[in-house]
């Protein structure tokens, strides 16, 4: 079972949540951005995509 915050980051963030590809980046305001690393190598991936991201080509689970 899921903890309440991890299924609360699943529905406003969508895959990123689980994404091994995935870097939280936390402002000084205490805003959390969702960084694609994949971006660093394809320019397919958006550095910061718009989220929820529901579907997505490079997505890998991060306990899978």
């Amino acid at each position: 079972m899921e903890a309440p915050e991890k299924t609360a980051e699943k529905s406003t963030c969508g895959l990123c949540a689980d994404c091994r590809h995935v870097r939280r980046v936390r402002s000084q305001r205490a805003s959390v951005f969702y960084l694609c690393q994949l971006a660093v190598a394809n320019s397919s991936f958006p550095k910061y995509p718009a989220l929820p991201v529901l579907a997505c080509s490079g997505y890998e689970p991060l306990n899978g």
